[in-house]
């Protein structure tokens, strides 16, 4: 009967976001700068996916997974930006309950994927560098394919989890959202009914990825450090080591942004910190992808330049 009274009482049918801060002479600089960041990570993306496409030589195991961790950057910064960026504007900037759970849904999938796609990459690179004479052979098309596929999947699959429980909560009259996009603690904080059995899924679902990523990221990079150990010319050396710079210096930045973001006391004090990281982890890093594996990537240098000669003739 309690439970039916708490279902009768529940009247939020939408949500208030408090943004980033509640300083109004701060709000259109800041409008302007995440306007910035979201035209960069958009075109820089777009860009980045555009060359792979159009450039034969990219059509590598290597260049396949760039390709699909852009193309997650790229949908990623439709999924809040836009959103984030009304509500500078906005005095109130209001999202409805199904907007706010699909927005869940959707950052989930697209943050979970990502994950997975790191851990191949990661897979990809022990193999050029520790197989060199097998990788056409174990990383066939088919197998680079299965791997974004079980990437995708397992993706969608943490996010329907996470999503179908935090559905299942009652909201009765607090609805202030103390963020710029609904995430599953701000949205737990608000809840009227046991968020336990939530805590305990999320705290499950996102052990498991990290746990479960990171152990196969760390034994790739053992065994690729054990590789270059022996090797004998210092030439090997600089290129193994430059094959993999630009994806430690992606999965530090992707991994220690979420770490510094969610594993952190639950203080008042922590939560404008919290807010900062966050922003680094959803806008700045989607930004610096494309940028990390450009600036010195003589591939995507030789590509630029082709397609550039391509549109000036």
């Amino acid at each position: 009967m309690k439970q039916i009274a708490m279902e009768n009482d529940s009247s939020v049918t939408e949500f208030i976001l408090m943004g980033l801060t509640d300083q109004s002479e701060l709000q259109l600089p800041l409008f302007f700068f995440f306007l910035v960041n979201y035209i960069v990570t958009v075109v820089g993306n777009l860009s980045f996916m555009n060359l792979i496409c159009l450039n034969s030589h990219l059509h590598t195991p290597m260049y396949f997974f760039l390709f699909n961790l852009s193309f997650l950057d790229f949908c990623y910064s439709f999924v809040f930006t836009p959103k984030m960026l009304m509500g500078f504007l906005l005095e109130r900037n209001i999202i409805s309950y199904s907007g706010c759970m699909t927005q869940l849904f959707f950052f989930c999938f697209f943050v979970n994927s990502e994950c997975y796609v790191l851990t191949a990459m990661a897979y990809d690179r022990y193999v050029a560098i520790c197989q060199p004479l097998l990788y056409t052979v174990i990383m066939s098309p088919k197998t680079c394919s299965l791997l974004m596929l079980g990437s995708h999947l397992m993706g969608f699959a943490g996010a329907m989890v996470h999503t179908g429980c935090m559905i299942r909560l009652i909201f009765c009259d607090a609805n202030t959202i103390n963020h710029y996009m609904c995430d599953i603690f701000p949205l737990l904080q608000l809840s009227c009914s046991s968020t336990y059995v939530n805590e305990l899924v999320t705290s499950a679902v996102v052990g498991t990825i990290v746990i479960l990523s990171s152990l196969i990221i760390l034994m790739s990079y053992a065994l690729i450090l054990f590789n270059i150990i022996h090797m004998s010319s210092g030439k090997s050396w600089s290129k193994a080591i430059g094959t993999c710079g630009s994806h430690i210096i992606t999965v530090g930045l992707f991994y220690g942004s979420g770490i510094l973001t969610y594993v952190k006391p639950t203080s008042t004090e922590s939560v404008g910190q919290g807010k900062f990281f966050s922003v680094f982890h959803t806008l700045v890093v989607p930004m610096l992808n494309p940028l990390i594996y450009s600036l010195r990537n003589k591939d995507i240098k030789l590509a630029l330049k082709r397609t550039l000669r391509r549109i000036t003739t």
